[in-house]
């Protein structure tokens, strides 16, 4: 099993998915289905260099992979979104997300066992959840992720695809 993870920078906004192989297809449909679970407009995207995400770097400049260009990188410009890559031998520039790579491991497979991979991804989209609507991190000023991200969207309305209030979980009463 591979996990994507992807968090929004200011917000600590989490998405993870759980998939039985990394390629690019995997990678195409993680980039569609967050697009899909964040109600602003992603401008920019920062992965590392794995094959899932772009060609090896021997193959990125040549004519052919200007003319035919990386899956992702065609999934990325479908859905408006410049995507950079992080320096090679620099696992720091990617920081917030090995955190949580770390943080998502401590709570689910170090400390539970699970019967099959269909009680992990569960157990996986439940503690993203609490995680995003419940968790407060001090950097956010005692906000979870998702007031934090409803607070923007009072301020900057045009940054913003949908209303974030119409993806709270639960009665809307």
């Amino acid at each position: 099993m591979y996990l994507y993870v992807g968090i929004d920078r200011t917000s600590k906004f989490a998405f993870a998915q759980l998939v039985d192989k990394a390629t690019t297809a995997t990678a195409r449909t993680f980039l569609d289905a967050l697009v899909a679970a964040v109600p602003y407009r992603i401008e920019i995207v920062l992965t590392d260099n794995g094959i899932q995400f772009a060609d090896l770097p021997k193959n990125r400049s040549g004519p052919t992979a200007m003319w035919r260009g990386h899956p992702f990188d065609r999934a990325c410009q479908a859905h408006g979104i410049e995507h950079r890559l992080t320096k090679p031998k620099h696992p720091w520039t990617n920081g917030q997300v090995e955190r949580m790579n770390r943080t998502i491991k401590e709570a689910t497979v170090k400390r539970f066992h699970y019967d099959d991979h269909e009680q992990l991804r569960a157990h996986l989209e439940t503690f993203v959840a609490a995680y995003n609507f419940a968790r407060r991190p001090k950097t956010l000023k005692g906000l979870s992720p998702y007031e934090f991200i409803c607070k923007r969207w009072t301020i900057e309305p045009e940054r913003f695809i949908i209303n974030p209030i119409h993806q709270m979980p639960g009665l809307n009463t």
